[in-house]
């Protein structure tokens, strides 16, 4: 757990909330439990593929003791390929990751929420690539982030009667140890990307996994109560210049 999820769960920890980690990374899981240790909140941990449909089950029967009444889906990857490249096995990694866990992570909670009468918020983090490509060799990673955009407003629209809110970030170009590792493999190429990214965004710099943290926790309390169906961008401007 590193980037967007690992400074999300201390931002909710720091405002009193107990935490389920979910990873498929158990070391990374446990570097952040030790970190929030210091806030003082019950933190459970859980190592899950979550490509796998029935490790999300698992995991859910795992969390019967108490269920959650907020759910960040957070887990991407973003692996660059040409599009003529992508295979099968490839395309199928890609929407299992950062579509269709999603789906059933959302599935899993609005049922639970619906047979026992309580209400819950969702945010699931999207992308400024499934509105305004910008990127090339990332057409798998676009379409998949699309999808989640699209799944957002349709749990928004379809479970609102049960008080139950669901919205979306659009976080832009973040600084997170996952994109610094991209830039490196990718050397001059990602400064050349980068430098056109920033011609367009108004504020001229990128952003800080912070900065998408604190929209996701604005989303998750009453502060945005009336807010569902919405995908909140966090891009420095990008989608409006």
């Amino acid at each position: 757990m590193s980037g967007i999820g690992r400074v999300t769960a201390i931002r909710f920890a720091e405002a009193g909330a107990d935490l389920y980690l979910v990873d498929i990374n158990l070391e990374g899981l446990k570097a952040v439990e030790g970190e929030l240790q210091k806030f003082g909140v019950n933190v459970k941990t859980f190592k899950a593929d979550l490509s796998k449909k029935e490790e999300i089950d698992a995991l859910w029967e795992n969390m019967e003791d108490r269920l959650p009444d907020i759910l960040v889906n957070n887990a991407a990857i973003y692996p660059f390929k040409e599009f003529l490249d992508v295979d099968r096995a490839f395309l199928e990694k890609i929407m299992n990751i950062n579509l269709q866990s999603v789906f059933w992570m959302c599935q899993h909670l609005i049922r639970r929420c619906i047979a026992s009468g309580r209400k819950c918020v969702i945010i699931n983090v999207g992308s400024i690539e499934a509105v305004m490509p910008f990127a090339e060799n990332l057409v798998h990673y676009s379409i998949t982030k699309a999808g989640v955009i699209a799944l957002t407003r349709s749990l928004a629209r379809e479970f609102g009667k049960y008080g139950i809110r669901v919205n979306a970030v659009i976080p832009g170009g973040i600084v997170t140890p996952g994109v610094q590792k991209v830039a490196k493999e990718l050397g001059e190429k990602a400064l050349t990307a980068g430098q056109e990214y920033l011609k367009r965004v108004p504020l001229r710099r990128m952003g800080d996994p912070d900065e998408v943290a604190r929209v996701i926790l604005f989303l998750a309390s009453d502060m945005s109560s009336y807010i569902t169906g919405a995908a909140v961008p966090v891009d420095g401007g990008f989608l409006s210049a």
